[in-house]
């Protein structure tokens, strides 16, 4: 079975830095991307970063310039995020998209990230 796991959330103060990692485990049929999702209290779940199995980059407008995704061979996709702001709070939540048709959406967990003084 998939299964992805989330790590490296937090409470840290505006302006600073935190690393998300996730590792994918499990036979995943054609891996087409990795992401980062977050869902703020009350609001419905946004896209934050993606990357595809070839490199390719989407972030969101609200982390442009701030937040990065990567990913290495071992499936596993980071979320480095800096100059973190209050608005940055949510659960965190990873996702593989795949299969031939990305009919398979696979999520972690979550994991809370806390912007706060």
């Amino acid at each position: 079975q998939v299964q992805l796991v989330e790590s490296g959330g937090g409470l840290v103060q505006p302006g600073g830095s935190l690393r998300l990692s996730c590792a994918a485990s499990g036979s995943i049929v054609r891996l087409n991307a990795m992401g980062w999702y977050r869902q703020a209290p009350g609001e419905q779940r946004e896209l934050v970063a993606t990357i595809t199995n070839g490199g390719r980059t989407n972030y969101a407008d609200s982390v442009k310039g701030r937040f990065t995704i990567s990913r290495d061979s071992a499936k596993t996709v980071y979320l480095q995020m800096n100059s973190l702001k209050p608005e940055d709070t949510a659960v965190y939540y990873c996702n593989v998209k795949a299969g031939s048709w990305s009919q398979y959406d696979y999520w972690g967990q979550g994991t809370q990230v806390t912007v706060s003084s």
